[in-house]
C-alpha cells in the first residue's frame, strides 16, 4: 500500500498503527511535512514529489514514485491528481472525507455542514475519480453534531471516527480478478 499525505499525519498514524491484512510500503507527500516523519519513524520509505510548474509532469513523477501498489490511500493529501494518475490507479485509489457524501463535498465540508444546520454529519471512505469527492462510496459512519459546537471541535470528533473507519475499511480490502480493490461488508 502507498499512502499520499500533505500534513500532520494523524490519519497516516492510525493506518500505520493498525496494520493487519494490509502493509504500508510507501508514504508520498507533495511537501516535506510531519506525516513523513511519522512514516520514517515507523520504518516506512517516505518520498517527496514537490509540485512544480507543469502539472502533467508532476502527475507523471508522482505516479512513478508511487509505483504499482495494490491500494493507494489519500490520507490528507491536499492536491488534486490528474487524469493520467487517476487512470493508472483506477479502482485502487481511495480517499477519506469529513462528511457523509454526497453531502458537503470539497475542502470545507465541516464548515458547510454546520452552516447548513445538520444534526448528523460523519465521514466517508470513497474511490477517487475525476470529480471532487464524487467517487463511489465504500463506507460511511455518522457523527452527531452537538449544539454550540465549533467547527474545530466537530472536525476533531469526525477525525477520530475517520481514523477508525479507514483502518476497518483497509482491513477488509481484497483485490478482485479485475484488479479493483473491493471492500466486502
Amino acid at each position: 500500500m502507498a499512502v499520499l499525505v500533505s500534513g500532520s499525519g494523524t490519519l497516516l498514524q492510525a493506518i500505520l498503527d493498525h496494520q493487519g491484512s494490509y502493509r504500508v510500503d510507501l508514504v508520498v507527500a507533495d511537501v516535506e511535512c510531519p506525516a513523513l516523519d511519522r512514516a520514517r519513524s515507523a520504518g516506512v520509505r517516505a518520498e517527496v514529489v514537490p509540485l512544480s510548474g507543469d502539472r502533467d509532469e508532476w502527475n507523471r513523477r508522482l505516479a512513478e514514485t508511487v509505483g504499482d501498489p495494490d491500494i493507494v490511500v489519500s490520507a490528507g493529501f491536499m492536491k488534486i491528481v490528474g487524469e493520467a494518475f487517476l487512470a493508472r490507479f483506477e479502482g485502487r485509489l481511495i480517499n477519506t472525507h469529513p462528511a457523509l457524501l454526497p453531502s458537503f463535498p470539497g475542502a470545507h465540508a465541516v464548515r458547510d455542514a454546520l452552516a447548513y444546520g445538520v444534526k448528523v454529519t460523519g465521514t466517508t471512505v470513497h474511490y477517487i475519480d475525476a470529480g471532487v469527492d464524487t467517487g463511489e462510496i465504500i463506507a460511511q459512519r455518522a457523527v452527531d453534531v452537538h449544539a454550540g459546537e465549533t467547527e474545530e471541535e466537530l472536525h476533531e470528533r469526525i477525525k477520530e471516527v475517520e481514523r477508525a473507519l479507514i483502518v476497518d475499511t483497509l482491513n477488509r480490502a481484497v483485490t478482485s480478478t479485475t484488479g479493483k480493490v473491493e471492500f466486502p461488508a
